[in-house]
């Protein structure tokens, strides 16, 4: 990670970081996702789930994983299309998102495992008994939170119909 972006963490010192200052940090509320091409529907999201706590943690995930969860549609560039670094930086830099911490894995079992969040949000799009990070946050003494989406939109519809354009 770059040194410039100070809301960006890396897992360890996110964890030591919250760790040392319990009362800044909690609730905790978490999320996670690719976060591609950030739009409207990302913004209210992370406003709506930066109001059920304390802090909003983004869990972002890796260039690597990304390309695990997301295989390439025909006609379609491969995903993500923003480096993860970049991605960092423009989620960190969001009114709502007090720490990003990317990971690597396919879900975010791993950092809820260790970050014990209060508060697990995932859109309105989603059912809690098909999250596979739901035990996890259940083990850990945590809630699920469901987010009605306001704005339906994602990353490839709008690559889509940028690619129209093209044509």
């Amino acid at each position: 990670m770059t040194a410039m972006i100070s809301d960006v963490y890396r897992l360890r010192e996110l964890e030591r970081s919250i760790a040392s200052d319990p009362d800044k940090w909690r609730p905790i509320v978490f999320t996670n996702g690719c976060f591609d091409i950030l739009h409207c529907g990302h913004v209210r999201y992370l406003q709506a789930a930066k109001n059920l706590g304390r802090s909003l943690v983004v869990g972002l995930n890796s260039d690597a994983s990304v390309q695990a969860i997301k295989p390439q549609q025909p006609g379609l560039p491969p995903r993500p299309i923003v480096p993860e670094n970049q991605r960092a930086e423009v989620l960190a830099a969001l009114k709502p998102v007090d720490a990003v911490v990317i990971f690597s894995e396919i879900t975010a079992t791993k950092l809820i495992n260790i970050l014990k969040p209060d508060i697990y949000v995932k859109g309105g799009d989603y059912q809690v008994e098909t999250l596979p990070e739901a035990p996890a946050v259940i083990a850990g003494g945590g809630k699920i939170s469901l987010i009605e989406i306001e704005v339906p939109s994602s990353t490839s519809a709008i690559v889509k119909r940028i690619l129209q354009f093209g044509t």
